[in-house]
């Protein structure tokens, strides 16, 4: 009632009073008269208006259908998006993507995370498609065990970009990793050329949800998976260098006080492992944002966290001359992911990234 009050007593007191209804103390008929909009008084409540039909002399709100040929096809350039097909006996998996303009930064390419979150995307899907996966992450033998599929290793290559507009193609296909994994090998290929852009293989393990701990594989899981498995080796080779800290020529930068948001967890209640990404980028020097690009990246998870943790991130730059970055095509950094207040062990994901300079932009920082 008080709001009543109060919404009536703004609207007696407005200059527009004269526009309002008897019913609240205004004055009928003092509604202002637009030249082009006609009024007709429905109630006390409202009003309808007749839209205008020229504007400028020129007849709007109407369609010309004799300009519309019902005969004639019209082209759609993105009809077979998202269509999922498997290939080569069913031991591949296809599907094509757009890259939209909420997944490309400044420069008009698609991030890290957007091809990330597509190679992702895809790699569920097939699983799906195979019956690997059922209710939440695990397949119907899973789920009996209370077992859920998570992320244990990216290794990926970017050859090229795409932009925003282009429109990629994925292929998928499922290998053995050791006795407890499964290696998803992915290559991301640009539709009108044909052109490889991507190469990404991602190692996946399997987790008990009650426990959170990592769990060997069932049998009955395991029968039905080595149906689906191509005998082949990783599609990206193995990082030779080594990580480590205590080489005289590396320049640490640290950012502390990271806190995962909400919306970063994902279907098993931690933070996806596509948003690590973005929490290590974070230590990375600005120079080194603007002007490079990741050419080639090694991730490896070692535990989970949620949105309730705060982060450290580091980065360590690996260079020839002093600590200074001069002249240089590529750029390789070493990182580091942890819980700000240490409560044991504290790693939460090491990576290695390589970056190569944009193309127009001159060496040195």
């Amino acid at each position: 009632m008080i709001v009543m009050l109060t919404t009536a007593s703004i609207i007696m007191n407005s200059p527009y009073t004269g526009m309002i209804s008897g019913k609240f103390g205004g004055t009928p008929g003092a509604m202002h008269k637009h030249p082009n909009i006609k009024l007709k008084r429905t109630s006390s409540w409202g009003l309808q208006f007749k839209a205008p039909t020229k504007v400028n002399a020129t007849k709007v709100g109407a369609m010309d259908w004799s300009m519309v040929d019902p005969e004639k096809e019209v082209p759609n350039m993105v009809s077979d998006l998202g269509v999922e097909r498997m290939i080569q006996d069913g031991l591949i998996f296809q599907e094509k993507f757009c890259i939209r303009i909420y997944e490309v930064g400044p420069d008009q390419k698609a991030s890290v995370e957007t091809l990330m979150n597509h190679l992702l995307e895809t790699s569920i899907n097939h699983m799906k498609k195979t019956g690997f996966i059922h209710e939440g992450l695990g397949s119907e033998e899973m789920s009996k065990y209370n077992l859920t599929w998570v992320v244990a290793k990216i290794q990926m290559v970017v050859d090229r970009y795409p932009k925003w507009g282009d429109i990629v193609e994925i292929d998928n296909w499922k290998a053995a990793l050791g006795k407890n994994g499964v290696c998803c090998n992915l290559t991301f290929r640009d539709c009108k050329t044909g052109q490889i852009l991507v190469r990404a293989s991602s190692f996946w393990v399997i987790m008990n949800k009650k426990t959170r701990k990592l769990s060997r594989f069932p049998n009955e899981v395991r029968a039905k998976l080595e149906k689906f498995f191509v005998d082949k080796p990783p599609l990206v080779e193995q990082a030779t260098r080594t990580w480590s800290r205590s080489e005289d020529n590396i320049t640490e930068h640290i950012c502390k006080g990271l806190k995962p948001r909400w919306s970063d967890l994902d279907i098993n209640q931690h933070v996806n492992h596509v948003k690590y990404v973005g929490l290590i980028l974070e230590s990375v020097p600005k120079t080194i944002i603007e002007k490079y690009e990741i050419d080639s990246m090694t991730l490896d998870y070692y535990q989970e966290f949620t949105n309730d943790n705060i982060l450290q991130s580091f980065t360590y730059i690996l260079t020839n001359d002093n600590a200074k970055i001069s002249n240089c095509d590529f750029v390789d950094c070493q990182h580091l992911l942890q819980f700000e207040i240490d409560g044991g062990n504290s790693n939460i994901m090491k990576g290695m990234t390589r970056w190569r300079l944009k193309h127009g932009k001159n060496k040195g920082i």
